[in-house]
């Protein structure tokens, strides 16, 4: 297994070493044991530009994840699930909101972008929103579980 995790911005102080352990037992637990990803943290100026860039949307955002499970060249590294790419700023708005810590609110947004890898998408529609609700609600609970 390999996870990479690299945080860009310097507000915050993250706990890098406790998030590559959790992602590493979600994916165990996944069946994925040989699972590559990657793991960016960054500022909102930094995510306004991917965003804009690759969606197409002109503002910030609190997480992207990118895919090397899809396309035509997707067979090539099987194991490679692909990024993902938090805003620790908007992560720490969203967390002050909801009432829990930024550490809380980080670990539903790398959930979020991972089940995003693994071919959920909540914009196709209600049933698929609903199922990749179901599939995020599954994993945190098993991580609230070891907690």
């Amino acid at each position: 297994m390999n996870i990479r995790i690299k945080n860009n911005q310097k507000k915050q102080k993250l706990t890098i070493a406790r998030m590559r352990t959790q992602l590493g037992r979600v994916l165990r637990r996944l069946g994925l044991p040989n699972a590559e990803l990657s793991v960016l943290f960054i500022g909102d100026t930094a995510m306004r530009t991917l965003n804009r860039r690759y969606r197409g949307k002109n503002t910030t955002t609190d997480v992207l994840s990118f895919s090397m499970q899809e396309g035509s060249y997707s067979r090539i590294q099987p194991d490679m699930l692909g990024d993902i790419v938090i805003s620790v700023p908007r992560a720490a708005q969203q967390a002050g909101t909801a009432g829990h810590s930024l550490a809380r609110e980080i670990e539903c947004l790398l959930v979020h972008g991972l089940v995003h890898l693994l071919g959920y998408d909540h914009e196709r529609g209600p049933r698929d929103a609903r199922s990749m609700k179901r599939m995020e609600r599954r994993i945190l609970g098993e991580l609230s579980d070891e907690a």
